[in-house]
């Protein structure tokens, strides 16, 4: 009993280091200015806002609160440990990794990162052994690196839930250069989660044994780690919601394999170094995979020789409540067949106060849909069609940088037309404005 509540006792104190550490708030200012920066794209690209980054920034916190303690109870039943040494290293590692790519922000690349120089620190035992460097080598020989593998497998299978469960939601509409130079649809899937983490103390470091005998040892005592998870992916071939499941059972597997590797290491401290490499190894290679299945998928969303491709779909305006969904077509307006973006909106004008539609599925069977139009309504449904193969605007398909998010750069540039080309230039609104995408 009296280890139960010094327990909870040192739980409390680890929720206030973290409440005055820097760590969370970093995280959570990172995911906020990175929403903002999407919010940007899209009036760039989309002429509309399709997300609030206030909305799913907080979206975010709460989940990965949720996440976090969920995970954290699993760590300590495990028994993992961690010192606070040891969380300014992975903090590090974690801050200079980001320098090169948002996506290395990611646990399992420093723990995996630390275990090669654990490994390789290993070989000299008596270097860095006075000074700052000597007190991060004492951390980095300390660190058990096995069992934080296991978390960084944890953290995966957390990441998994969170991209099945939220994924699609927090995707962002794109217009791409395809494969032959003109400009699809595509989508970018792109979430981060802060995750409030609290793990053990090592044993022996003049505390109590844990009331249970936990499987990697940690004791009796608790100290708090902040963390970022998340993912990256970028899509042409498919939709959304079908992305981010495949992304999510990828990512299963990988904590899986991952999973197994550290607890083997825990038994056989041998396979660490194996067990750390994979982690960074099998990561790579699930977004090597990825983009190879990309390139040899055919893009989704682009326009058909009779109707107009949806892209994306507003939320609630009149096209969500029809029942319109991405990936759909919409041949007939008002009777009228749809061959060029500009004829949306014509078609719409001619009874301003009732519409029919005429839908075709993503299965391939149309559907008739009617409604009233009221003031107030989207000028043209809510839904955003798919770019013309010659849009002057696209974004450009390359990993976001930080240097970018906190310049708030979007990645959005502008093709030169082809000469002679009209393209959505004849949908010049009566302001001067191309016809927006948003329609």
């Amino acid at each position: 009993m009296n280890g139960m509540l010094e327990l909870l006792t040192s739980w409390g104190s680890a929720v206030l280091h973290l409440l005055i550490q820097p760590y969370y708030y970093i995280a959570i200012l990172f995911i906020a200015v990175y929403y903002r920066r999407q919010v940007a794209l899209e009036r760039k690209l989309i002429h509309v806002k399709l997300h609030s980054w206030g909305r799913e920034t907080w979206r975010t916190v709460w989940s990965g609160l949720v996440m976090g303690l969920a995970v954290s109870l699993a760590a300590v039943a495990l028994g993992i440990s961690l010192t606070g040494t040891a969380v300014a290293c992975i903090w590090v590692v974690s801050l200079v990794l980001m320098l090169f790519r948002v996506r290395y922000l990611c646990f399992a690349y420093s723990i995996g990162l630390l275990g090669v120089v654990q490994f390789i620190l290993s070989f000299f035992p008596d270097t860095l052994q006075g000074g700052p460097a000597g007190t991060v080598a004492a951390a980095l020989r300390g660190m058990d690196i096995p069992a934080l593998l296991v978390l960084a497998a944890l953290l995966h299978l957390a990441e998994a839930l969170l991209a099945r469960w939220q994924g699609a939601g927090l995707a962002t509409p794109l217009f791409l250069k395809g494969k032959r130079g003109k400009v699809v649809g595509g989508y970018q899937l792109q979430a981060f989660w802060p995750l409030p983490l609290f793990l053990l103390i090592p044993s022996g470091a003049g505390i109590g044994d844990l009331p249970w005998q936990p499987l990697l040892g940690g004791g009796l005592g608790v100290v708090s780690l902040p963390v970022i998870i998340g993912f990256s992916e970028m899509t042409q071939g498919l939709l959304p919601g079908r992305k981010a499941a495949r992304t999510a059972g990828r990512l299963l597997l990988y904590s899986s394999v991952l999973l197994c590797l550290s607890l083997l290491a825990a038994w056989w401290s041998p396979l660490t170094v194996l067990a750390a490499l994979a982690a960074v190894l099998l990561h790579e290679g699930l977004g090597w995979y990825s983009a190879l299945e990309e390139r040899s998928l055919s893009p989704v969303f682009v326009h058909p020789p009779a109707g107009r491709k949806v892209l994306a779909v507003l939320q609630g305006s009149p096209a969500q409540e029809l029942g319109i969904l991405p990936g759909e077509i919409l041949l007939k307006v008002n009777g009228v067949l749809l061959t060029e973006a500009a004829q949306l909106h014509e078609a719409l004008r001619m009874n301003p106060a009732f519409c029919k539609l005429e839908v075709q599925n993503r299965e391939g069977e149309s559907k008739y849909l009617q409604r009233a139009i009221y003031d107030g309504d989207h000028h043209q449904l809510g839904i955003i069609l798919v770019p013309e193969p010659d849009e002057s605007v696209t974004a450009e398909a390359k990993p976001s940088s930080i240097f970018s998010i906190i310049a708030m750069k979007t990645g959005q540039g502008r093709r030169s037309r082809p000469s002679g080309g009209l393209g959505r230039a004849k949908g010049a609104a009566a302001d001067g404005k191309q016809e927006s995408a948003g329609v």
